[in-house]
């Protein structure tokens, strides 16, 4: 389990602007428990690659993560890596993963991983530089791709799929390229685990109070300027939005429109 930000935005501006100074202070927050490895991915200006950059280390005491909030983009995503168990911390299982000119990170856990790994083509699993049900996801999504899908329908369509199969598995998810920021907000019925909230009790005092609340709930507001920001509970603040449930939205770089599809119509039209 993690956290996500991101933004969109008509202008060059930070993570750290976009935040405010409660949002920085809550993310940082956020980096004690959620403390396996950080990421980030921008997109200095539309049409280009994304820059990543990702860590093993926990975002509350790496240098590094505090400059990469100030370094400025058109639009970013920023994660932060609460390892699921059994899984190792490593930069190779770190967020965003990145291949084929997209950045891609993930708040949740797919399970079992087996299953989810005979989903792949022979191709796409050596492509895999990790052990994450993560990198797993992403790696569907650009098979979808490869086939000559849009990216949005191809999330869709992914996420789909893995809802039936993985009904209770949390599928949020940012996904950046040249051209669009993709939110997945699927986690209807996701519940954080007994061993999860046993973790979160020794921090309660330094967590934002609405942490444990609809904890894989992702919400979006837009600025007076026309930033778009999009951000997990904890990070996202009052005045914003609760994305749709169980959908998948395109964010288009170049004028920040907006257009979401359904998972079950999406794997409907699939067939």
């Amino acid at each position: 389990m993690c956290r996500l930000f991101a933004f969109v935005s008509p202008l060059p501006t930070t993570s750290r602007s976009e935040l405010g100074v409660d949002g920085a202070e809550s993310l940082l927050s956020l980096a004690r428990l959620h403390g396996d490895g950080w990421g980030r991915a921008s997109v200095r200006t539309p049409g280009e690659t994304p820059h990543v950059l990702r860590s093993p280390l926990s975002a509350a005491n790496d240098p590094d993560f505090d400059a990469a909030l100030s370094t400025p983009s058109r639009a970013a995503i920023v994660h932060l890596r609460w390892a699921t168990a059994g899984l190792p911390v490593n930069e190779c299982n770190a967020h965003p993963f990145e291949a084929d000119g997209m950045a891609f990170c993930h708040n949740g856990t797919i399970k079992p991983l087996d299953r989810l790994h005979s989903l792949l083509t022979a191709e796409s699993a050596t492509t895999l530089a990790g052990t994450t049900d993560s990198e797993m996801f992403f790696a569907l999504i650009r098979e979808q791709v490869a086939a000559g899908v849009g990216l949005h329908e191809a999330t869709a369509r992914v996420a789909g799929t893995l809802r039936d199969l993985f009904p209770l598995a949390s599928l949020n998810a940012l996904l950046l390229d040249g051209e669009q920021l993709i939110v997945v907000h699927a986690s209807a019925t996701s519940i954080l685990t007994e061993h999860d909230l046993s973790r979160l009790a020794p921090l309660a005092d330094v967590l934002p109070d609405e942490h444990n609340e609809d904890y894989f709930a992702l919400r979006w507001r837009e600025g007076a300027d026309g930033t778009i920001t999009v951000g997990s509970t904890g990070v996202a603040g009052e005045g914003w939005t609760p994305l749709p449930a169980e959908s998948v939205t395109s964010i288009r770089l170049a004028d920040r429109s907006a257009s979401t599809l359904e998972l079950a119509a999406a794997h409907a039209h699939h067939g």
